[in-house]
């Protein structure tokens, strides 16, 4: 039987839960790694296929190399404790890319749900400054095999602040319909 507090304590997390892009000097402790583990290999995926692989990148000169992947959003993962790079094989499911997404995000419930700030760095699609794929360098730093595809990586570590919960009252609410798309400009809202 479900407890009823779950319900608000997952909505208090979505709602504590920001990027975090600045981090503590610290590590992080090999129990809360092992659940971030456990976490992503919980993840649901199309009819089971689990087309996803995960690499657990703790060591500081890896994340600095990971860091220079492509020129914008990702120089934050060098302070990071932890890179946690989201894998897709393409020739196990032809949804591994919404798979790999669904992984990401629970990844970053997950370092949320531990005390851990977390942020998607995108990979796929996205280019080094020579114009070759972002990809393409991390698959050698990282010696990953040629039938895994990079979705993201999710930079993960203590936050060094915490920014503050968007307020309800700024949420996008007009991006929601009920029951079918309406024409607003024709009911004269």
């Amino acid at each position: 039987m479900m407890n009823m507090n779950s319900n608000l304590d997952f909505m208090e997390l979505l709602r504590q839960r920001r990027s975090v892009r600045q981090f503590e000097p610290r590590p992080i402790e090999p129990d809360k790694v092992d659940l971030l583990e456990e976490a992503v290999l919980r993840s649901p995926s199309s009819r089971n296929l689990d087309p996803w692989a995960f690499v657990f990148v703790q060591d500081k000169t890896l994340l600095k190399a990971l860091s220079e992947a492509k020129p914008h959003g990702a120089a934050f993962l060098k302070d990071a404790a932890l890179g946690v790079v989201i894998c897709g094989d393409e020739s196990v499911s032809d949804v591994w890319i919404e798979d790999c997404s669904i992984a990401s995000i629970l990844t970053q419930c997950a370092a949320q749900s531990l005390g851990l700030g977390s942020c998607w760095i995108q990979i796929r699609r996205r280019q080094r400054p020579d114009g070759t794929p972002a990809e393409d360098y991390i698959r050698n730093v990282l010696q990953l095999p040629p039938h895994l595809h990079v979705e993201s990586i999710i930079a993960v570590g203590y936050p060094a602040r915490q920014p503050e919960p968007i307020p309800r009252s700024q949420l996008k609410d007009d991006r929601i319909r009920r029951d079918q798309w309406q024409n607003d400009a024709a009911k004269g809202e």
